[in-house]
């Protein structure tokens, strides 16, 4: 009498996890870099929103300097987060800082994310005609894989 084959062999199974393994192997580290660049993207987002902010306080206080938290600003800011948010803390949060001659930045340290981005800066730079750029040391001067879209590279 012949037996009839219940289940799987062991081989099949070692072939579906040998599958498995190797698709895991290509998926993580995308999904890694997926996190890194949505908590950079995140982080960005909350420092844009204070842009319209600095410029108003450009207009209306030219003899702003120095830098300071948004605690410590005592102007009308709306749409500006004056504490630590979500992606954007580690101590000071996010720092305004402000000069006389109309230039200013909007700096952003991340907070809580992946250890691509975690700890690194997205700096805002307005300068004194009022032109914005996006500056961070997120990756290397080479590699703009996680960086923000319009962002560029500066260790500093």
């Amino acid at each position: 009498m012949k037996r009839v084959q219940k289940g799987f062999t062991l081989i099949e199974l070692m072939i579906v996890v040998a599958i498995i393994g190797i698709l895991a192997a290509i998926a993580i580290p995308a999904y890694q870099n997926f996190t890194a660049r949505a908590k950079a993207g995140a982080a960005l987002s909350e420092i844009t929103a204070g842009k319209v902010g600095i410029d108003e306080m450009m207009a209306n206080l030219p003899a702003l300097q120095g830098t300071q938290t948004f605690e410590q600003l005592a102007v009308a800011r709306s749409g500006v987060s004056q504490t630590d948010t979500a992606n954007c803390g580690a101590g000071a949060g996010i720092v305004v800082a402000a000069a006389a001659d109309g230039t200013a930045s909007l700096t952003c340290t991340i907070i809580g994310g992946p250890a691509p981005v975690a700890g690194e800066f997205i700096r805002l730079s307005r300068a004194a005609t009022g032109v914005w750029s996006c500056q961070t040391n997120i990756g290397t001067a080479n590699d703009a894989s996680l960086r923000p879209a319009g962002c560029t590279f500066s260790a500093t």
